[in-house]
């Protein structure tokens, strides 16, 4: 079930605010616990009870973890990480690993192996990064751990951040887990509706339009493309991944304040990044925090000599990129942003300095869409046909752009880059606060109503509706 779906928002979500609204303060977690669990169950029921398993497990090693000496805390602490390691690893990589040893054998003259392919759940990557954080927080002390396996299955489970993020840590929300009365009054709920409407117009009206061109071009034989297609192409992906992706951080976090918890921002305009070592402090901020936090510090962060840095660097976004997908394509991807981090910080940085802020935008622009090929292609040899079209300024076959992809790609455009002017960017986060004054909630409650119609009746009359972190 997807957020910009008819069943979602027709039936499910008002469902679920009637009765968590009408619900009791003791009870409201068990509403949003059983909706979030039937929520999961919509799209994957295989997998549900596996999942629930998997927490009751780590409630009571976290449990034991927490009551437990100085030596056992980091067994223990192992033993949950290991547990979610593995789960992520088995469901999402053993497929590609042996598609691999397959090629490897077959090189050798010797059959395949005899394998069953193991089907994906729903958001493993994101609700995996959270089951770590819950042990991991604790183990240092940041908060003690929840009384009630409830709460815990609530905090991974809770569907509007479920099935793609915000990757929300345990000590962010853990006092919202045991009680969030202060958050729950009608200024949220109605600031929170208008960032789920606004939200869903991202994905419905801009990323669905884009995508529907960017998947005619990758889906074309990219070797027969003109220069001009292939870079309105990817320009329509760069827009599709940015407003679909963003669109569903917005929802998430207007649905978490409708219900009284504040989920920390995924996105702060990404696309005038000066630098790409700036682009992933705006770009899904919550995974870039959680890989330096839990990954790159106890790699040793920047108290290590540069060389041990940069490597760290290149390392943690290697495993970046083969978080987003078991493919080399999606490592290679992790690989080169990796690259320019370490270049950054050997000469970029000062070069962008040099050249002034519109020229660094643009180079950092277009080494973003260098990755989005790399990252968006089926396959390392489409990757590599796509980029050589790019720049090699050729005629060819013309797919035909609709208006509405070029409306969509200038609006995106203008909405995406007008945050280089420092003025949009407060205007932004202002409007995006909590405390607002009530004629500021009247005019954004109209807005949101607006664009919740228009995007309900995009919906009804396409059929083309997908959600690109859906697979991650």
């Amino acid at each position: 079930m997807v957020f910009s779906s008819s069943l979602f928002l027709l039936y499910f979500l008002p469902a679920f605010l009637i009765l968590y609204f009408v619900a009791p303060h003791r009870l409201k977690n068990y509403v949003a616990l059983i909706s979030s669990i039937l929520f999961y169950a919509w799209g994957a029921p295989d997998f549900i009870f596996i999942v629930l398993a998997s927490i009751v497990i780590d409630f009571y090693l976290v449990k034991f973890l927490y009551q437990s000496t100085r030596s056992r805390k980091r067994w223990l602490t192992g033993a949950s990480i290991a547990l979610n390691i593995g789960m992520l690893s088995y469901f999402k990589y053993a497929n590609f690993f042996v598609e691999n040893l397959d090629l490897l054998l077959a090189s050798m003259g010797m059959g395949p192996t005899i394998w069953t392919q193991v089907a994906l759940p729903i958001g493993i990557s994101f609700f995996t990064f959270q089951k770590m954080t819950y042990a991991i927080d604790v183990y240092r002390g940041l908060h003690p751990p929840l009384k009630k396996v409830t709460d815990l299955a609530l905090y991974i489970l809770m569907f509007p951040q479920l099935i793609a993020g915000p990757i929300v840590r345990y000590n962010e929300v853990a006092e919202q887990l045991v009680d969030r009365r202060n958050n729950e009054n009608a200024d949220n709920r109605l600031t929170g509706f208008f960032r789920f409407a606004l939200g869903l117009a991202k994905k419905v009206l801009i990323a669905n339009t884009l995508g529907a061109y960017a998947d005619s071009v990758f889906a074309a034989e990219v070797s027969q493309l003109s220069t001009y297609t292939l870079w309105v192409g990817i320009l329509a992906y760069a827009f599709q991944i940015y407003y679909d992706f963003a669109g569903y951080s917005d929802m998430a976090i207007g649905l978490g304040r409708m219900i009284g918890f504040d989920f920390p921002e995924n996105f702060n305009n990404p696309y005038v990044s000066q630098n790409i070592s700036e682009f992933w402090r705006r770009w899904h901020m919550t995974l870039g925090r959680w890989m330096r936090d839990y990954l790159y510090i106890p790699l040793g962060g920047s108290k290590v000599t540069a060389i041990r840095m940069y490597f760290n660097l290149w390392v943690v976004f290697l495993i970046s990129g083969l978080w987003h997908g078991a493919a080399w394509n999606f490592v290679i991807w992790g690989a080169f942003h990796g690259f320019f981090l370490v270049a950054d910080r050997l000469f970029l940085l000062k070069v962008y300095q040099t050249i002034g802020k519109l020229p660094s935008v643009i180079i950092t622009f277009v080494i973003t869409l260098i990755g989005w090929v790399l990252f968006r292609a089926d396959s390392m040899g489409q990757a590599w046909m796509f980029l050589k079209g790019m720049f090699a300024f050729r005629t060819g076959e013309e797919l035909h752009v609709a208006n509405s992809v070029w409306f969509m790609i200038v609006f995106g455009a203008f909405f995406g880059f007008l945050a280089y002017f420092p003025a949009f960017e407060r205007w932004q986060q202002s409007l995006f606060g909590k405390v607002q004054i009530f004629r500021v909630i009247i005019l954004m409650t109209i807005a949101a109503i607006i664009m919740f119609i228009i995007s309900l009746s995009s919906i009804t009359s396409s059929g083309f509706n997908p959600f690109i972190y859906f697979r991650f």
